[in-house]
């Protein structure tokens, strides 16, 4: 993590007063999983190479932003890591004067082979998403037959020194929700923070409705049977909604994110790159303006960034299920 006593104070604020000092950034549009609440069975139709923004202009992106008080970056995809040379990219960015924090959102299957090159190129941290512990049943949710293995991901990753390791579960009722328990245990042993996500039904996922939201009420009630759950601050790095708890003498915590119980939005200090170099100032809303056009150019980006946080909406409306022309959530990182 760098060190920045120097850097200089966010002046990126929307026009609700919002601090913006964390950029997600999406290298890639596609995915080696077809996950059921992601993406269509049969994929999407892909962004053309020509579009797509080059590391290069990534960087300058994040040059351009970091002195305004961009301080905490994310690289999500589809899925980040199946674009080649990703570690040359972060070690880009952690050259960046002013960036302090640069994590990775991956679904995990390449981090046995990658978690080493990606912590030596400067990345901080990892979040594996991860929806069963079962092998058959990552199959039926994941659609695509990887070998995946949460565990030996997870260890790859903490001999690699990324730390904090968070594990991502998204909770689908009659799908995966009968191992909440399974994954919580899972902080008994080890220094890892298992989140369990609501179920955000989108696009063209709506097969996957509000009948297979679990409430987060009911997770923690369920993880509440294997001991007392205590309110914990959860890990020390971090720039998402989670609420965290922790069970009796456990290495690791148990957060709780809470998209469609309740919002957390008041609090948004974030925006989107998209992997064609669109600036996406809400998840699930309307609003973005393109930065391709004017960094190819060597325009100045400030004005773009400006416009786009005047812009930035109170709250995303996806409890009306209006999610901004999304088919899927791998178009924009989640």
């Amino acid at each position: 993590m760098s060190d920045t006593p120097d850097a200089e104070p966010i002046t990126l604020r929307d026009q609700f007063g919002r601090g913006i000092e964390y950029l997600r950034i999406s290298v890639t549009d596609r995915c080696n999983f077809r996950c059921v609440y992601c993406m269509p069975l049969e994929g999407l139709p892909w962004l053309p190479k020509q579009d797509i923004l080059r590391y290069e202009e990534i960087v300058e992106v994040v040059r351009q932003l970091a002195p305004l008080g961009l301080r905490r970056l994310r690289l999500t995809g589809g899925e980040p890591t199946i674009r080649p040379q990703l570690a040359s990219l972060v070690s880009m960015l952690r050259a960046v004067p002013g960036i302090e924090d640069i994590a990775l959102s991956t679904n995990g299957v390449k981090l046995t082979e990658l978690a080493g090159p990606l912590a030596q190129a400067g990345l901080d941290r990892v979040n594996i998403s991860a929806d069963s512990l079962q092998p058959d049943r990552v199959l039926s949710i994941a659609r695509r037959d990887l070998g995946f293995d949460l565990i030996a991901a997870a260890q790859a990753a903490t001999s690699a020194g990324l730390a904090p390791i968070k594990i991502n579960v998204v909770v689908m009722r009659g799908i995966n929700d009968d191992e909440v328990r399974d994954f919580a245990a899972l902080t008994l042993d080890h220094p890892w923070h298992v989140r369990f996500i609501e179920l955000m039904p989108v696009g063209d996922l709506r097969e996957l409705t509000w009948d297979h939201v679990v409430p987060t009420h009911e997770i923690l009630a369920r993880i509440a049977e294997l001991g007392v759950l205590s309110d914990d601050a959860g890990p020390s790095r971090g720039n998402g909604p989670a609420r965290y708890y922790r069970l009796p003498s456990a290495a690791g915590t148990i957060g709780v994110i809470t998209p469609m119980t309740h919002t957390y939005c008041e609090s948004c200090n974030r925006v989107r790159l998209t992997a064609d170099g669109r600036l996406r100032t809400c998840l699930f809303g309307d609003h973005e303006v393109s930065l391709r056009e004017a960094v190819r150019s060597g325009a100045p980006l400030e004005p773009l960034f400006r416009k786009a946080l005047a812009e930035k909406p109170l709250r995303h409306e996806l409890l009306q299920m209006q999610v901004g022309g999304l088919r899927a959530l791998s178009q924009v990182g989640g």
